[in-house]
């Protein structure tokens, strides 16, 4: 049946004030910077999310056998990416091309490192990243870790293994910023150079057009895959394919040790942060809403669908961990899932 056009105007209007309501009922907004605090009821909300995301979390961790797994199982690397405050017991590990340039923002707030303003988007992201503006996990005696792990807010923000990985694609070896120039020269022009038939010169000089085909081939040359018995192997920084961009979560972040009791995922990217500020006990900082969706997800099929399937089943080898700690699958690229 048809329905009339005026019906049709009338049940969207009805979808937009609906809209408008629930996020007023979840959400205070803050005129001053465009940030939201997140109500009581949403509050509650996304921690019951957040507790079925930590049971997933424990039970992957015992059926993959790294639950046995101690602090002094933490890699240097993987400490350098835990920053602590102790002041609020708060413990943040970063994951780029996970919204860590804002959260490293805030934290900078919430620290006391940033003192010309309260919103965070007017810190420089070039200062977010500098060296020693935070204190790390590696910092800490032994048992001062121990203390972190029994006493604070742990906190990582994940996402998606194929939607991260493409979003460091699009950021560092398709842009044209200062930072995916320096990408290109380096690691730009070694894919060009062993995965490129009869390369231009200009293309071996630049290392600025590479096609994530090339980029996949890349990745699954410069690692192997696998243990050989369905499990991944667990990748370090010292592999210079893996790249902190895109290296798994679970070898940035150790989720098995840290035992993280906030999991933010970029789908919840907002009510997740909320949460975990609020868990700070700062009731004067919010997440800003400032933070745009970079569309990558979107874009998934387009770059995805021209990769032969046993290329993916590879690549999803290598993020297998990342797939099942944080309870992702790849039907979004496929349509469905591998057995």
């Amino acid at each position: 049946m048809n329905l009339p056009p005026f019906r049709i105007e009338f049940g969207l209007i009805c979808l937009v004030f609906l809209h408008i309501k629930i996020t007023y009922a979840f959400y205070a907004f803050d005129g001053d910077n465009n940030n939201v605090k997140i109500r009581k009821h949403g509050l509650e909300l996304t921690q019951t999310l957040n507790l079925q995301r930590q049971e997933i979390l424990q039970k992957t961790c015992k059926t993959l056998g790294y639950d046995n797994h101690t602090l002094d199982d933490l890699t240097y690397e993987q400490m350098e990416h835990m920053i602590v405050d102790p002041k609020h017991k708060f413990m943040y590990c970063y994951v780029p091309k996970v919204a860590c340039t804002n959260w490293k923002r805030v934290l900078m707030l919430l620290t006391d490192q940033w003192t010309n303003g309260t919103d965070p988007l007017q810190i420089p992201a070039s200062l977010a990243h500098s060296p020693g503006v935070f204190l790390k996990m590696s910092n800490l005696t032994d048992d001062e870790r121990q203390t972190v792990l029994s006493e604070y807010t742990r906190f990582v923000l994940v996402r998606h293994p194929f939607e991260r990985l493409l979003s460091a694609y699009r950021n560092k070896l398709e842009g044209d910023s200062a930072s995916a120039r320096y990408f290109q020269s380096r690691v730009g022009k070694t894919i060009v150079r062993n995965f490129r038939v009869d390369a231009t010169n200009k293309s071996l000089e630049n290392g600025n057009d590479v096609t994530f085909d090339e980029f996949i081939k890349y990745l699954l040359n410069s690692t192997d895959s696998g243990n050989g018995d369905g499990t991944s192997k667990n990748h370090t920084s010292n592999n210079f394919s893996f790249n902190e961009h895109w290296e798994p979560i679970s070898s940035l972040c150790n989720p098995c040790i840290m035992k993280y009791n906030v999991i933010g995922k970029y789908e919840t990217l907002l009510d997740d942060s909320a949460l975990a500020l609020h868990l700070t006990g700062d009731e004067s900082l919010t997440f800003p809403t400032g933070h745009k969706s970079s569309g990558t997800r979107s874009q998934l099929k387009k770059y995805f669908d021209p990769i032969p399937v046993g290329a993916i089943r590879k690549l999803y080898e290598i993020y297998l961990d990342d797939f099942r700690l944080f309870d992702y699958g790849v039907d979004q690229v496929l349509g469905f899932e591998f057995g």
